[in-house]
């Protein structure tokens, strides 16, 4: 097993009990010493998800806190395409599109590498492939009022992640050229600089039959669009990430200004499994009562 220790104690320091505004929460190596690379991620092949044995499908470091009520943890777990498809339930070209997506994403909000769900808020479109991925990699949900939907339809394949103790927020989607939603822009500039063996066009072409409310698509195209995206994603995780998804930092951010009021929540419950996570330990250990005297 691959182990790339950041820092080698095993237990946490103690942390100031409230993060500064604009700053991080921990800073790793100065006030929180966590090691990751220490659980094997689940890239073992399957029929459910072949694509996690590409090299570059999404590995996530994920820090959390124990139980809910507790600190942090002093170590990361590793989490994988694979763990997702069994969370959200069936395997689909959403989950790995939004994966990549949210780790491009990750890579400007975490450049430690070690993801934070205690910080983090997500927008999604609603296609539930896209925002269960960003539930489960962040930890928002919508009772909690930090998991929300895209306001404008047109970033219905992208996310939104925001780290709420820098305030951070990055936009992240697909490249031109890898999208394939008929009809649906992509909401950032960037096109990819290759060409994927399966046409892009043909899957969307496929999509407006298969997907349409109420059709009765021949049964060999149902396979074929099936086949198409099994094979365009795992071409896709064969090559950087970055030739095909890109992020953007977005200035000046408002919660507000991105998600849509009417798929949220009027009271949402507060979140209390981190209320915990900064706080110190005990200034001595446990004694021994004194023995009784004679």
């Amino acid at each position: 097993m691959k182990r790339t220790l950041t820092f080698s104690w095993l237990f946490l320091l103690a942390l100031p009990l409230l993060a500064v505004a604009g700053a991080p929460t921990y800073v790793e190596g100065r006030n929180i010493f966590i090691e990751t690379g220490v659980t094997q991620p689940d890239n073992v092949p399957t029929w459910y998800a072949p694509m996690v044995a590409k090299p570059y499908s999404p590995v996530f470091e994920m820090l959390a806190t124990r139980g809910t009520q507790g600190r942090y943890n002093a170590y990361t777990y590793a989490v994988t395409v694979k763990d997702m498809i069994k969370w959200h339930g069936h395997d689909c070209e959403g989950t790995s599109h939004a994966a990549a997506a949210v780790k491009m994403a990750f890579r400007l909000l975490f450049p430690d590498g070690i993801i934070d769900r205690s910080v983090l808020w997500g927008i999604s479109g609603p296609s539930p492939c896209w925002s269960d991925a960003v539930a489960f990699l962040t930890g928002a949900r919508v009772q909690y009022g930090n998991l929300g939907f895209f306001k404008d339809p047109k970033y219905g394949h992208a996310v939104l992640i925001y780290r709420s103790d820098t305030g951070m927020a990055v936009l992240a989607t697909w490249k031109k050229g890898i999208n394939d939603i008929p009809g649906e822009p992509v909401v950032l500039p960037e096109k990819a600089n290759w060409t994927p063996k399966i046409d892009v066009r043909k899957i969307a072409a496929l999509k407006k039959v298969v997907k349409q409310e109420g059709s009765k698509p021949d049964p060999y195209k149902v396979d074929l669009l099936r086949y198409d995206q099994w094979a365009l994603i795992n071409e896709i995780f064969s090559r950087p990430l970055a030739d095909s998804y890109q992020a953007k930092v977005i200035p000046n951010f408002k919660w507000s200004d991105w998600v849509d009021p009417a798929k949220t929540i009027a009271k949402p419950i507060k979140r209390g499994d981190v209320r915990l996570k900064n706080y110190p330990y005990r200034t001595r250990p446990v004694q021994e009562p004194a023995a009784p005297t004679e």
